[in-house]
């Protein structure tokens, strides 16, 4: 398992990405808010993404179409993935909620 040390770098870079795909939306259409472990991201409806911490076993909780899904970090790969094995992805997971919620692509810096 990964330290605390490295798990908290990676958490602080997506938590950096996310907000600066939010950034480069309108903010009348979403709106992001980072307060410690936790990123939510507000459409106009007020439906929500929220983006959280789970420090304990070192897991990314996304809550966003009515469902909470843990990714974890894969060292080989380089990305976060749901811990069902669905096939999921952080990033993308989280583009489609956002789409879905407010209408607009949500698009990561490189």
């Amino acid at each position: 398992m990964m330290d605390e040390a490295r798990y908290n770098q990676l958490v602080a870079a997506v938590f950096k990405r996310m907000l600066s795909a939010a950034d480069a939306i309108d903010p009348d259409i979403l709106e992001a808010e980072s307060t410690g472990d936790m990123l939510t991201l507000t459409a106009r409806s007020r439906e929500k993404c929220i983006v959280n911490t789970q420090r304990a076993v070192k897991q990314i909780w996304v809550a966003g179409r009515g469902q909470g899904i843990h990714f974890s970090y894969d060292e080989g790969s380089g990305t976060w993935r749901d811990d069902k094995g669905r096939g999921l992805e952080l990033f993308h997971f989280v583009a489609s909620v956002v789409h879905d919620i407010s209408d607009v692509d949500f698009i990561y810096p490189s």
